[in-house]
């Protein structure tokens, strides 16, 4: 075995002095340089880690996918089911998320149409049609005067027809057979709007307003579908703009306050809330519990929509949420809020008031400037222009 010499260190002290004596770098000198190095690289990697994880959080972050649809933005492009609806002026068409056309239903012109969970209306004149989720019509005929509007539930569909001071109401099954009609509880009035609610779509709700008397008085009607008149309850001067259902309640909208009645139009004044200032834009309502309702400033949804703030209702609870950029719509899905801006969409869940932001992948100099609303498998409906594009929603 080889022997060390007792030497050897001071050897190697003084090959280190010599190489210092000369102007070269020292083995320890090395390490030393490699050491540094490494700390540099691994402190760069933990800045460019932090930097993409902040700038996710604030609206930088993960793109997502997005698609093109054949049709414009001022056809009243309609969010219906997983796929989107929209009116060429002389067909109502139904697209598949991805923007392939699943069926076309032939109406002519100067039509109009409202939808429902699995059934729309469509009307033009006296003409009345009710149409399936296939694209089959289950009613197809000619009303007694000019349909005003028309609203469509799970079991039944309402159809206003009549001069606008002289409306006739009449509430047909989803095959076209009247169940029940109304125009005296009308006589004078201008029907705004009418919706169902309860058990299977059985209870109505109308909104009229009473333009001849000394000052403008909406008014709100419930009905039980075939059996009478349940309730009646004048609101006043305060604009009526919306009616939820909601966990076995009417939750009335007005420009200053929400309104809480029972199915027969009995108020429950303690759940009144102030919404002077507030618009309702969206509400994710569920099956049982309270509805998780979507307000934004009214001064901010206008045409040209440019939004701020939100503010979140669910049964006692009242959020309000500050956006990290102007937004151009907005809408609440499954627990998660979410607001679109010209680039990217932010999203954020009911137990945190921080936005995570997604890159919008549009074409080059396309921005995003409308919202059109939700399919039911998640995909937002986008306007650029004329353009519309359906973009999936992020997750988390």
């Amino acid at each position: 075995m080889a022997r060390r010499s007792i030497n050897e260190p001071l050897e190697r002290s003084r090959h280190r002095n010599a190489a210092a004596d000369a102007g070269l770098p020292t083995q320890e000198d090395n390490r030393r340089r490699q050491i540094r190095n490494w700390i540099i690289l691994v402190s760069a990697a933990l800045i460019i880690l932090l930097g993409v994880h902040f700038l996710r959080g604030y609206g930088k972050g993960r793109e997502i996918g997005m698609v093109r649809l054949p049709c414009y933005a001022s056809q009243n492009v309609t969010p219906f089911r997983d796929g989107v609806l929209y009116y060429d002026g002389a067909s109502i068409h139904h697209l598949n998320s991805a923007g392939a056309i699943r069926w076309s239903f032939p109406v002519g012109s100067q039509a109009t149409f409202s939808v429902g969970r699995t059934h729309l209306a469509i009307w033009a004149g006296t003409q009345l049609y009710l149409v399936d989720q296939d694209g089959n019509a289950t009613y197809n005929e000619a009303q007694e005067a000019n349909v005003q509007f028309a609203r469509v539930g799970d079991r039944y569909a309402a159809v206003v027809v009549g001069e606008d001071t002289a409306p006739k109401l009449i509430v047909k099954d989803l095959r076209g057979a009247q169940v029940d009609a109304e125009a005296e509880a009308f006589s004078g009035l201008i029907l705004l709007n009418a919706g169902f609610y309860g058990d299977q779509g059985q209870y109505l709700w109308t909104l009229s307003m009473d333009v001849f008397g000394t000052a403008a008085n909406t008014i709100l009607n419930t009905f039980q579908v075939g059996k009478m008149n349940t309730g009646e309850v004048s609101l006043g001067e305060r604009l009526t703009y919306d009616v939820l259902y909601e966990n076995a309640r009417l939750r009335v909208f007005t420009t200053q306050q929400i309104l809480t009645y029972d199915y027969k139009c009995v108020q429950d004044t303690n759940a009144t809330m102030l919404a002077y200032g507030w618009k309702l834009i969206d509400a994710d309502i569920p099956e049982r519990g309270p509805a998780r309702m979507l307000l934004a400033p009214t001064s901010q949804t206008s045409s040209a929509q440019i939004i701020s703030e939100l503010r979140v209702i669910e049964g006692n609870t009242d959020k309000r949420f500050t956006l990290p950029d102007s937004c151009v719509g907005a809408c609440i899905e499954k627990g998660n809020i979410y607001a679109v801006a010209g680039e990217y969409i932010y999203r954020a869940d009911m137990a945190s008031q921080k936005f995570s932001g997604y890159g919008i992948p549009a074409p080059e100099g396309v921005t995003i400037d409308g919202f059109y609303g939700v399919t039911t498998d998640g995909k937002a409906l986008l306007g650029a222009g004329e353009s519309m594009f359906a973009l999936s929603l992020p997750l988390s």
